[in-house]
């Protein structure tokens, strides 16, 4: 199976025994919208809820923070996924956050998972059939390991910013990235690590919502500066729009990219980390 996948391709697979789709939704606050509520009115056929909320740690300041192996094990049991099972993620999101739970599931050692090109506006675009309600599932049996090369914590971006040793990129708007834009949450002045260049995770898009081509990716990433012949770290807001510049680049296949999870929330909540402003440099 593909890391990405089309409609096609999963009308064509719905039935298989070993196949589980998860509709990983979530929303800005702004956005007045229940990911939850709209799964229960229109889904893909079989399709679970992934409610990332759930796949995160509780007891960390930031949000959304990677959960521990256990408490990520017993979740995605939870939606019937096993070890062997292939999975499909998708979303109905401006944010992507399909690619964030494709994110989770890889870092946490998941065999076989796949991104739906185009997530449910495509699906529906083309008048395929959806499902309403709630889904009851028999539980699954994932036993969760944790690939730390794939994950940044603060100390190491620290680091990173005082060696240069990888080149760290942000899927944040423009204005937020150099700190002429407010930041989503109250109280957080925008502004990003020093050294780290921008893409905003848009330009990766085609207009139809579908993930562009290879050559496509490569110039998006080198019109922001980005080389990709060196080590990689991805940030954003609270670590979802990351993982959707990390799938880009493993698209383009590196091996040698990582996602700094806290990503400007964590950061930019401690005085201690060093922040700048204005336009990369």
């Amino acid at each position: 199976m593909d890391k990405l996948v089309s409609t096609d391709w999963l009308a064509s697979e719905l039935d298989a025994d070993d196949l589980v789709v998860l509709d990983a939704s979530i929303h800005l606050p702004d956005a007045g919208r229940d990911a939850k509520a709209e799964f229960e009115a229109a889904h893909i056929p079989g399709a679970r809820f992934m409610a990332l909320p759930r796949f995160a740690d509780p007891d960390h300041k930031a949000p959304g923070m990677v959960p521990g192996e256990e408490q990520f094990s017993r979740e995605i049991s939870a939606l019937g996924v096993s070890n062997d099972s292939r999975v499909v993620v998708y979303d109905n999101s401006a944010i992507r956050s399909a690619f964030r739970g494709w994110y989770l599931l890889t870092l946490f050692g998941a065999r076989e998972v796949a991104v739906l090109d185009g997530g449910m506006a495509k699906w529906q675009a083309e008048g395929r059939a959806v499902e309403a309600g709630k889904i009851e599932t028999a539980a699954g049996a994932f036993d969760a390991t944790i690939n730390p090369a794939m994950l940044r914590l603060k100390h190491q971006v620290v680091e990173i910013c005082e060696t240069g040793s990888e080149q760290l990129v942000d899927a944040r708007g423009k204005g937020r990235f150099e700190g002429s834009s407010s930041e989503i949450r109250a109280g957080m002045n925008s502004g990003h690590m020093p050294g780290a260049r921008n893409l905003p995770y848009p330009m990766l898009f085609n207009e139809n919502g579908t993930l562009k081509d290879e050559t496509g990716l490569r110039e998006a990433f080198e019109a922001a500066g980005v080389a990709l012949d060196q080590p990689i770290t991805t940030t954003c807001g609270s670590g979802v729009t990351a993982s959707i510049l990390l799938f880009a680049l493993n698209q383009l296949g590196k091996q040698d990219i990582a996602l700094y999870d806290g990503s400007w929330s964590e950061w930019a909540m401690d005085p201690s980390t060093p922040k700048a402003t204005g336009a990369a440099i």
